[in-house]
């Protein structure tokens, strides 16, 4: 099945009958070689110095790495592959400028690098399709939740460059806080290569992946906690005579601003905490009341929830 082009855009124009997708790299293990010209190019570039990346799955996180490599330029839209059982979500797709199809195994065929963003409980289904078309050449980054590298490793073939991600939804705005894991085949250059393409997205570190589930307590799932305080914070001035449209800005900025300040001054929270409180004043009489709701712990355990779930979408 072939795939279909992304939707037109302003002031571009094609060549009738002209094809505009690049052939798969042949990655090895000294880096991929142009066989035309017989030159070594980057790790995961094609013959033109582009990278292919593809997409099994095309929902929101799918999108979200999507969005944010493009807008950061590290990948050229018309050099994304995107696949779906149905349109619904590929239209977003096509609307960044993205190529799409609903033909999983096209995406191995067409890309070297390809993020497997389905469903935790669909992954398997989709790693038995798609397996015939991996190659040792593929670079295969896993974005399910829960799913480990073992599982990966023993339903793809022997010898398959694998990596485990976890994202969050911020991709979409480059602030996203990302943590990848490599499977037993996958080395410092492919690591480099995902490191490089991913932290276009916001901050993007290698962890062991005994992190990646906690990760997804910790931020993956961990940017709801966010919104429903910044919602709660906001509803709070609105109660007292705010208007509800400035009010969910100034929360917004002041999460912001707050987390900002964590990430550049280096503090401890809890020290940031304690600057903000003056004997006697507002701040504290404040705290108190959160600390009588058990904010603290309330968050706490929404973490082990979120973490624990994690495990148990792995164990299916």
């Amino acid at each position: 099945m072939t795939s279909h082009p992304a939707r037109p855009i302003a002031g571009r124009g094609a060549v009738p009958g002209a094809s505009t997708e690049p052939r798969p790299t042949r990655l090895s293990a000294g880096g991929p070689r142009d066989v035309t010209w017989g030159r070594r190019r980057r790790p995961g570039m094609e013959a033109r110095g582009e990278l292919r990346v593809g997409f099994v799955g095309a929902g929101r996180m799918a999108h979200g790495v999507a969005q944010g490599v493009v807008r950061a330029g590290k990948v050229k839209a018309a050099n994304i592959l995107a696949s779906a059982p149905s349109d619904r979500n590929l239209g977003a797709f096509q609307d960044l400028g993205c190529r799409t199809t609903h033909c999983n195994s096209e995406v191995l065929q067409r890309c070297t690098l390809v993020f497997l963003a389905t469903k935790p409980h669909l992954l398997p289904g989709v790693l038995q399709q798609i397996a015939p078309a991996v190659t040792r050449d593929h670079i295969i980054v896993s974005v399910a939740a829960g799913v480990t590298l073992q599982t990966l490793q023993q339903l793809l073939p022997a010898g398959t460059k694998v990596l485990r991600v976890m994202p969050n939804l911020p991709c979409v705005v480059q602030e996203g806080a990302v943590v990848f894991a490599r499977g037993s085949c996958a080395g410092e250059q492919e690591a480099a290569l995902l490191k490089s393409l991913l932290s276009a997205c916001g901050l993007c570190e290698e962890t062991p992946e005994s992190y990646i589930d906690i990760h997804t307590g910790l931020s993956g799932s961990g940017v709801a906690y966010v919104y429903l305080f910044a919602e709660a914070l906001a509803e709070g001035a609105v109660k007292m005579g705010m208007p509800s449209a400035l009010a969910n800005k100034i929360a917004a900025q002041t999460l912001l601003g707050a987390a900002k300040m964590i990430l550049e001054t280096g503090e401890h929270p809890a020290k940031l905490r304690s600057n903000v409180c003056t004997p006697g004043g507002t701040t504290i009489h404040a705290l108190h009341e959160l600390e009588k709701g058990a904010l603290r712990a309330t968050v706490m355990n929404a973490v082990e929830a979120a973490t624990t779930r994690a495990h148990e979408l792995g164990e299916r």
